[in-house]
């Protein structure tokens, strides 16, 4: 195998801005804009698609979204990818300093949260999630983004054009956080954009997400180095994998839940079928 990159990593400074003891880091602004692009997309979405979220409902919703994302990509990362750790020691969980933060759990999280806000603003729960799906790809772009910009999370090693040696040294790997940020982010962003220009029936269109988000997870694993500290699983498989799965298998059951809606006839999420200004 080839032992130099021809692409050379930026080695970008994880820390934006120090003020005093206080460090502002990528990652942290990415969650940050992230939230604030979903929140105004969001207002944009609640007009078009005549939803009646009030000012109020869109805040509630996004500090929902906010605290069900982080506990719950916290947690899932307790969970699913250092258990041990955390049992010796249970309150680095506190510790979000350090990183480890899981999409799934923070799927899950959001979700929950979005059930429960749902019933709060009086708006169907699947209406709801479509518009943060809508959204979503902002920050799985911004994401995988300070991830390349961490230095974590890099793929495996390879002779390809583009592979880079990461910062800490060693042999040339895919940069496997720019591949997800242009799945899971760009590509994914262009496909709800187009399909939000419809109206389409309730679950539809995070049903759609989810299911590509699943295969975009599962692609990439494939050149994406397995979690140190667990390695492959049942064979050449990764826990991210194995993770996307069920995500995967939910999404296709909600396109089929919602194809099958419209074929019955339901009543759609407004009362056009069509959404004649762009999203």
């Amino acid at each position: 195998m080839t032992t130099f990159a021809l692409l050379t990593y930026p080695q970008i400074d994880p820390v934006l801005l120090r003020i005093g003891p206080l460090a502002v880091r990528w990652y942290g602004l990415a969650y940050v804009i992230g939230f604030v692009g979903a929140g105004l997309l969001m207002r944009r979405l609640n007009r078009i698609w005549k939803v009646g979220l009030s000012a109020d409902a869109q805040l509630d919703i996004v500090l929902a979204a906010v605290v069900g994302l982080i506990v719950g990509a916290r947690l899932g990362y307790v969970l699913f990818y250092g258990l041990d750790g955390f049992i010796e020691s249970p309150q680095t969980v506190f510790a979000l300093w350090d990183g480890g933060m899981s999409f799934h759990g923070g799927l899950i999280g959001i979700l929950l949260a979005g059930w429960l806000v749902s019933k709060r603003v009086h708006v169907p729960f699947l209406r709801l999630a479509d518009i943060g799906a809508v959204g979503a790809p902002i920050g799985l772009f911004l994401g995988r983004l300070g991830n390349f910009i961490n230095g974590e999370l890099w793929g495996r090693a390879t002779d390809v054009p583009w592979a880079m040696i990461p910062p800490y040294g060693g042999v040339p790997r895919h940069p496997s956080q720019l591949y997800e940020a242009l799945l899971e982010g760009l590509v994914l962003f262009i496909v709800m954009m187009l399909l939000a220009r419809k109206r389409l029936p309730d679950g539809m269109l995070v049903g759609v997400m989810m299911s590509l988000y699943g295969v975009f997870r599962i692609a990439v694993e494939f050149v994406r180095e397995p979690d140190v500290q667990l390695g492959f699983i049942l064979g050449p498989f990764t826990m991210g994998q194995l993770l996307s799965l069920p995500v995967l298998g939910a999404g296709v059951w909600l396109v089929w839940h919602a194809h099958r809606s419209r074929r019955d006839g339901e009543p759609l999420s407004g009362s056009d079928d069509t959404v004649d200004a762009p999203v």
